[in-house]
């Protein structure tokens, strides 16, 4: 018995050592070596010189670093309405009718375009100069606006582009927690007479909740590390209204040539993304234990 055991140990470790060399390799080294930049004053060719905490000194004095993290944390809140609408879409799709599987396809279909097209398309529409945004105010009788050129708009501009595909994510994984759901449960809850909202609220809900973990995390991570809208929508203008964190990161780095600088901003990133997952875990695994 004892010996069984012990190869299952031996076995085990031999399958999860491919996967963990990897992670260490490619997540966790690259992880403690932007921190250990991070202390550092370096462009990337000449030596680096030691400057202890001054790059994090000089980070929350950063006029330009508080709007980057004012406008992710603006970007975060907004994500919020990606779970409640793609539940919703999970739930009407979630039903045997005709053609559902072609409404199904089109729902899924801003999922698999990529980031960048997304801001294009995005993009272009909403151009002052030959956008059909312009254009559909224009026969609507209302004046021009230009929100990737406003100070005031351009952030929430980018985050309606992310929303389109955040949701269709969101509606992906709640379809699949939906399949998975035993219906006997609910088919139990409506013998019992309850109604439709008693059953979705404590019947459907419930059984959601390690997909709702998944939505959250996803959702978290994906406001968070926002680049490619920024990248191709506004290159975080104008005047740096709507930079974000990640964007400012590569703008130092790349830009700039401070890498120790850039290194700082992805430990702040980190800490706060790690922060957030953090508080998720520790909310669901007090769920399970009660």
């Amino acid at each position: 018995m004892g010996s069984g055991v012990r190869h299952a140990g031996v076995a085990t470790l031999i399958l999860l050592a491919p996967a963990a060399l990897l992670f260490t390799l490619f997540v966790l080294y690259p992880i403690g070596r932007t921190i250990v930049l991070s202390f550092y004053d370096w462009d990337g060719v000449g030596p680096r010189t030691w400057v202890g905490l001054r790059n994090y000194r000089e980070l929350f004095a950063d006029p330009v670093f508080a709007t980057a993290l004012a406008n992710n944390l603006r970007w975060l809140a907004c994500y919020l309405i990606a779970p409640i609408v793609g539940l919703a879409l999970a739930l009407l799709l979630n039903q045997s009718l005709p053609w559902m599987r072609a409404v199904r396809a089109l729902f899924f279909m801003p999922f698999v375009i990529s980031q960048v097209v997304v801001g294009l398309v995005f993009g272009w529409f909403f151009n002052s100069r030959f956008g059909l945004f312009g254009r559909l105010l224009e026969v609507a009788g209302l004046a021009p606006v230009a929100p990737l050129e406003s100070e005031r708009l351009a952030l929430y501009t980018m985050v309606v582009a992310g929303l389109w595909p955040q949701i269709a994510y969101c509606m992906i994984l709640y379809l699949a927690g939906l399949a998975a759901m035993p219906t006997g449960t609910v088919d139990a809850a409506r013998v019992d007479g309850a109604n439709g909202w008693q059953v979705f609220r404590r019947v459907v809900l419930p059984q959601l909740r390690p997909v709702q973990f998944i939505v959250a995390m996803v959702c978290a991570v994906s406001a968070l590390r926002s680049f490619d809208y920024v990248m191709v929508m506004t290159l975080g203008g104008p005047y740096d209204s709507s930079t974000v964190l990640a964007y400012y990161m590569y703008e130092q780095t790349f830009l700039s040539l401070r890498y120790g600088y850039g290194a700082a901003i992805a430990v702040v990133l980190l800490a706060i993304m790690s922060a957030i997952i953090g508080s998720m875990l520790w909310r669901l695994f007090r769920q399970e234990d009660g």
